[in-house]
């Protein structure tokens, strides 16, 4: 079939921003498994020194952005204004050396303004036209969806298939996205109006919904004393796009026994208001339970959670450690909650308390 004369010479948007190779990138090939996740920890950890340099503490949100990024999901971080999320977010792209693209969502917001669209150009030379299609601000490895809340729907659900099937269709055209791909979405919890909540299925296409909260009196006083004078030593990119690309494929190689992801299984089974094993208190507090995406997510998190921390398989205490984030955002509770006060949080604390993990588990 002959081509298309309107894509002649069009750009390929997977490849126009890719960075220079890290200064300190991991080795391209490495002889086998058991080196590479030693190599993950050892990224791992030189990534938390670098953040070090500008966030203080946030140790759990750091770590959770860190199991996201390894099992390739996306995560919404949520947190009051003034508390660093945005800073994270720019200061992660810099450590990994990716591409980086900040989307600043707002009510006139259009879909083509974030995955690009196709334009008329005209060739100097021969006076022929054509369309080309120019890259919108998705086209980045880490792309911070601020404050995503306070745009339409419509705008919103352009976000979907870029994060599910890292691409875009524009024209009924496809176009690959970078890899790896990493959508971080903040939230405002306390400004509500002008907001436009997040459907469900927007919701679950995020792997966590990470909270993020005060710091301590000392934490806190650290960030004044070293925001408020000569800025220190910036930090500086300690992993490439190809090793990272290369981790998220380990983590998926991570073996889980059948105890443990049934273990999963039935925690997120558990918060189903319809069914008849739920405890009393998700059918009294829970209007949608989770999905199966939930209990996938507590496993690939486990699996990332495990190598970053030198162990070889999924434990119970990796799925167990991650429910709060993956279930934040896939519960939702009825009014009931809200009028006594009872978040989800709450409730995934007594579900762990009531479903425990088999005695002769690991």
């Amino acid at each position: 079939m002959e081509a298309d004369p309107r894509w002649i010479d069009a750009p390929d948007p997977t490849t126009e921003q890719e960075p220079a190779p890290a200064p300190n990138a991991a080795a391209e090939a490495v002889p086998d498994d058991a080196e590479l996740a030693d190599r993950l920890r050892e990224s791992a950890d030189a990534v938390r020194a670098e953040l070090k340099k500008v966030i203080i503490g946030q140790d759990d949100v750091v770590e959770q952005v860190l199991i996201s990024l390894f099992a390739g999901g996306n995560s919404l971080i949520v947190g009051v204004p003034g508390l660093a999320k945005t800073l994270l977010i720019q200061t992660l792209s810099d450590v990994l050396h990716l591409s980086f693209n900040r989307i600043q969502f707002t009510p006139d917001l259009m879909p083509s303004d974030i995955t690009g669209t196709d334009i008329i150009q005209e060739d100097p030379e021969t006076g022929q036209r054509k369309l080309v299609f120019m890259q919108g601000p998705l086209f980045a490895h880490v792309v911070l969806a601020d404050e995503i809340n306070r745009t339409p729907p419509k705008t919103q659900a352009a976000l979907l298939e870029a994060m599910e099937e890292k691409q875009v269709t524009i024209q009924g055209r496809t176009y690959r996205l970078p890899e790896p791909f990493f959508v971080l979405a903040t939230q405002n919890p306390i400004e509500l109006e002008g907001t436009y909540p997040l459907p469900e299925a927007q919701l679950d296409r995020f792997m966590f919904q990470i909270n993020i909260g005060y710091l301590p009196e000392d934490e806190e006083l650290e960030v004044i004393l070293q925001t408020t004078t000569v800025e220190g030593e910036p930090p500086g990119a300690v992993l490439s796009a190809e090793a990272i690309a290369g981790f998220q494929h380990l983590v998926r190689k991570v073996p889980i026994s059948e105890p443990v992801a049934r273990y999963a299984v039935q925690l997120a089974r558990r918060t189903r208001p319809g069914r008849d094993d739920a405890p009393d208190y998700v059918k009294q507090y829970v209007a949608y339970g989770g999905s199966v995406r939930a209990a996938q997510y507590l496993v690939l998190g486990g699996k990332a959670r495990a190598l970053l921390r030198g162990e070889i398989n999924v434990s119970f205490d990796d799925v167990r450690a991650l429910c709060a984030p993956v279930f934040r955002h896939r519960v939702l509770t009825n009014f009931h909650a809200e009028s006594e006060r009872v978040s989800t949080d709450d409730l995934v604390e007594r579900l762990l308390d009531d479903v425990k993990p088999p005695k002769s588990g690991m």
